[in-house]
């Protein structure tokens, strides 16, 4: 098999490649990597020295691929499926370019800070970068339920009427944003995507395979 995928099966940015190559029924193997044990952290540093999951390796053709975005763009170019998850038309792959960047950037990071940080030991919480934190998560969730509400909520997708690499990105991003501001509070057409997303047989896989582990993410009482 040519393809490997490093990666964990709660990793979000993990996620967002898995949903990739299972929209498209793309052959790979996937290496899970658990950091926690010396040897396996010391391979995969060995590996990609930066440490950040995920990364796929192309033995066929000689190439290590990091970063979920890349990663796609590169599976598009040399293993496309019938779902083209980024448009050939320029100006709809820019737009689908900007939306994969807007939730891995002010929803997904944000969404880390906050989680993360409930993972620290008692006394070194970071309370100024939760709250910046929340407040970007906030304003980013508040402009994705607008955009949905100008639309009538009758926009399937991200990007609008097709599925693409932003999707792939949402999709992540608000399932565990919504273990910090719940959706359904305040944003409803927003959690209705996430159903969406969620219902999607190629995240549904995802999440199917995460389950076993997502006892492990942090669920302190969550501030709306």
């Amino acid at each position: 098999m040519s393809l490997t995928l490093y990666m964990h099966p709660l990793a979000a940015y993990c996620h967002k490649a898995l949903i990739a190559l299972y929209e498209n029924d793309t052959p790979f193997h996937a290496h899970l990597v658990d950091l926690a044990d010396n040897a396996q952290r010391a391979a995969f540093y060995a590996l990609w020295p930066i440490g950040k999951f995920p990364v796929l390796s192309d033995h066929a053709r000689g190439r290590l691929v990091p970063e979920s975005s890349i990663i796609i763009e590169y599976l598009a170019r040399h293993y496309p499926g019938p779902i083209a998850l980024v448009p050939d038309d320029a100006d709809d792959a820019r737009e689908v370019r900007f939306r994969d960047r807007f939730y891995d950037l002010y929803v997904m990071e944000p969404t880390q800070k906050v989680i993360t940080d409930r993972l620290r030991p008692q006394g070194d919480h970071d309370r100024y970068g939760v709250t910046l934190a929340r407040e970007k998560l906030r304003a980013a969730l508040d402009l994705i339920e607008h955009e949905f509400k100008r639309d009538d909520g009758k926009r399937p997708w991200a990007a609008g009427e097709h599925y693409s690499m932003a999707d792939c990105a949402a999709s992540p991003a608000l399932f565990y944003a919504n273990f910090v501001i719940p959706l359904e509070d305040n944003h409803p057409l927003t959690a209705a995507y996430l159903l969406r997303l969620m219902q999607r047989p190629s995240y549904a896989r995802v999440l199917r395979e995460a389950e076993p582990y997502l006892h492990m993410v942090p669920t302190e009482p969550v501030e709306a």
